[in-house]
């Protein structure tokens, strides 16, 4: 995991959908999709990790842009979507560089000068930015540090 050539994202799934448009997936699932989705491109690597917040770990090469990374996710979590269930919620890859000092000394947890990103589906992207305030979140944060990336629904 310190490999400076490698950038390091931990991913988070945030679903929020109670209407039964959609199932749930699991921690398992989770890793899995992502696994599966980013098999033919040797520049990203996925795990499953054992974290209460963080479900998975994307080791990236440096040479990609983290919202780069992002987008692929959100590409991987929508084709998934697609093509398992026919439809799909709005997709939001929502990620911050961690700026302060670890909270755990856990191996999986995230580390300072790494990427926290939220993957969120939600019936309405816009609605879920409004909800936690997104844009006050980020009004102070420098614009390398933090990314979006959003795909809207097709339901």
């Amino acid at each position: 995991m310190d490999n400076l050539d490698r950038g390091r994202m931990l991913l988070s799934h945030n679903f929020d959908i109670t209407d039964g448009r959609l199932a749930g997936i699991s921690r398992e699932e989770f890793t899995e999709i992502f696994r599966a989705g980013a098999s033919d491109d040797t520049r990203i690597q996925c795990r499953e990790i054992a974290h209460p917040h963080w479900i998975m770990e994307i080791l990236f090469d440096r040479d990609l842009d983290p919202q780069a990374v992002g987008a692929e996710c959100a590409r991987i979590l929508a084709q998934y979507r697609q093509q398992s269930a026919g439809n799909r919620a709005d997709i939001l890859i929502l990620g911050g560089i961690k700026t302060t000092p670890p909270t755990s000394p856990d191996p999986d947890a995230l580390q300072p000068g790494q990427w926290g990103v939220d993957v969120v589906e939600t019936v309405s992207g816009e609605l879920f930015l409004t909800k936690i305030d997104w844009d006050t979140t980020i009004a102070q944060k420098p614009t390398d540090s933090i990314f979006k990336v959003q795909l809207p629904s097709d339901l």
